[in-house]
């Protein structure tokens, strides 16, 4: 079979014989390359349908969606949970207030200070009282936490002034009633003298009595009735071995007839500290414990100072 080809321009004829065997292979050839073309053409185009369905990309989409709703879930849960534990730190916080403002009041009561006193003390000038304070809040009643900390923050520091001033209030009350004489120089011994005139056991004579004598065997402990400085610790003519003490604000006290003195001039003392061993020295007719209170240097009824102990004043232990 012959194939005539004729050229346009020069009118020239080409015959090619399609029996031959090199023109069955380069037809062949032709008609592979043809076919490798298309096929690989339609690869490129069937993969860009795939990838440009709806459906498939709808279906990623989901997916990804999906998986952020569940970040974003547990996000919220542990926002609630710190909430939940903020809202619970916050009710604590209130608590602490109420406890600090019964303290307060509790302590200016047992101490019985004056609550006009204390008030002046922190420039209040107003009684002790506690805000309003709210109850504890959940996680979905706190979307002003920031205020209500803030509110708290102001409380307690507030407390913690009133409190510092309730403390200063209590030292100085319990150094004034560690000064102020009171109660017995002996744990245990009855009266056998009072204060005022009497007959002088030596002489038979009336003759003022400048304290109170307490009966106390040889040895027995004597001790301060109140927080002061030794100013005479040794012999004098009448009450043999003597303990004075000063106790500041015109206040002073005695101790007479001991057998042992435990302290020098210039001691400080505290209240129920022991001074001697009580003996029977100076103008004595036996062991007892003599007794004196002084205001300004004069001696005053210490029968005052001794029942004074008994109506519970309120002084701190050392």
């Amino acid at each position: 079979m012959n194939v005539i080809v004729f050229n346009r321009k020069t009118g020239a004829a080409r015959q090619f014989d399609l029996t031959s065997p090199a023109c069955a292979v380069g037809l062949v050839g032709a008609a592979l390359l043809v076919l490798s073309v298309a096929f690989f053409a339609g690869g490129l185009i069937g993969a860009e349908w795939a990838s440009s369905k709806p459906a498939a990309q709808l279906a990623g989409w989901s997916a990804e969606l999906h998986q952020q709703q569940a970040e974003l879930t547990g996000i919220r849960q542990t926002m609630r949970n710190k909430l939940d534990q903020l809202a619970l730190r916050v009710g604590q916080m209130n608590a602490d207030v109420l406890r600090l403002d019964a303290l307060g009041r509790r302590l200016t009561s047992v101490a019985k200070l004056d609550q006009r006193d204390f008030d002046a003390a922190h420039g209040g000038g107003k009684a002790v009282a506690a805000n309003p304070v709210s109850a504890p809040a959940t996680a979905a009643e706190v979307p002003g936490i920031d205020g209500e900390l803030d509110r708290l923050g102001s409380e307690l520091e507030l407390r913690e002034r009133e409190l510092v001033s309730l403390e200063a209030a209590l030292l100085t009350h319990n150094l004034n009633q560690s000064l102020l004489p009171q109660g017995k120089p002996v744990d245990e011994g009855s009266i056998t003298s009072t204060f005022g005139q009497r007959l002088d056991p030596i002489t038979g004579r009336s003759s003022f009595h400048p304290g109170v004598d307490f009966a106390a065997p040889e040895g027995t402990t004597v001790m301060s009735v109140a927080t002061g400085v030794v100013t005479w610790a040794g012999p004098h003519p009448a009450y043999g071995n003597l303990v004075e003490i000063n106790h500041g604000n015109g206040y002073a006290t005695r101790y007479g007839h001991n057998e042992k003195l435990l302290v020098k001039v210039g001691d400080t003392v505290f209240k129920g500290q022991t001074l001697a061993l009580s003996g029977s020295t100076g103008r004595s007719t036996g062991p007892h414990v003599h007794f004196e209170v002084l205001r300004d240097g004069s001696v005053v009824n210490p029968s005052t100072f001794i029942n004074r102990a008994s109506r519970g004043s309120f002084v701190a232990s050392r």
